[in-house]
């Protein structure tokens, strides 16, 4: 059965065994889902509501795109997982002649490969979802705000995990131009992400405050 389609309880009890997967990765596409589902309830919860006739079209777009992303996050959730194990298979490749080291090493530096882009997809998701997140936060119902903050911070959590993932990978990858590349994005969309949870905190607070 796919992680996507345990029940609560039981994904925590799996993060909570003694395999290593899931682990992080999946744990962080997991707040993302939960991010997205809150952007798009929040959205819901305010086209209803007078004075929202000038953000509708923007809210509308907000639950179309905050539900694709929760989408993707759940297949993102299983395909974490599903990365490292590749990894863990490929070490346990045999490597008693050179022949079979050589296709070892080549096994294990593609599984690297796509255990860092994996998480990095949850991370590059997230950037896309924090715009979503300011509308909502911004054009949302007040009564709704805390929802709106919640989805704010899960989101950051959900990069920030996603980006230790990419960046446990990238230590082992001898493709220095691939590494480069990765570290620059993994940057770039925490700063975004940074930027973006340092702005929309002073509105969540000046909502709450009001």
């Amino acid at each position: 059965m796919k992680l996507a389609q345990r029940s609560l309880t039981e994904f925590v009890q799996d993060l909570a065994g003694e395999a290593p997967a899931p682990g992080g990765g999946s744990a962080a596409a997991y707040a993302g889902a939960m991010a997205a589902a809150l952007a798009a309830m929040v959205a819901r919860l305010t086209l209803g509501k007078k004075g929202a006739q000038g953000a509708r079209t923007r809210l509308a777009a907000v639950i179309a795109a905050a539900e694709t992303l929760a989408a993707r996050f759940v297949v993102l959730l299983d395909a974490d997982t599903a990365a490292y194990n590749q990894v863990a298979a490929a070490f346990k490749l045999p490597k008693a002649s050179d022949d079979e080291k050589a296709a070892r090493s080549a096994a294990l530096q593609a599984a690297l490969r796509h255990a860092a882009e994996v998480p990095l997809e949850t991370l590059e998701a997230a950037t896309r979802l924090v715009g979503l997140i300011e509308t909502v936060v911004v054009d949302g119902n007040p009564n709704c705000i805390t929802d709106a903050g919640s989805a704010l911070h899960l989101c950051r959590a959900g990069a920030y995990a996603a980006a230790y993932n990419v960046r446990i990978n990238l230590m082992a990858i001898r493709d220095g131009a691939f590494v480069k590349t990765c570290a620059r994005d993994t940057a770039r969309c925490l700063q975004r992400v940074d930027d973006a949870v340092a702005q929309l905190e002073k509105a969540v607070a000046a909502k709450l405050a009001q």
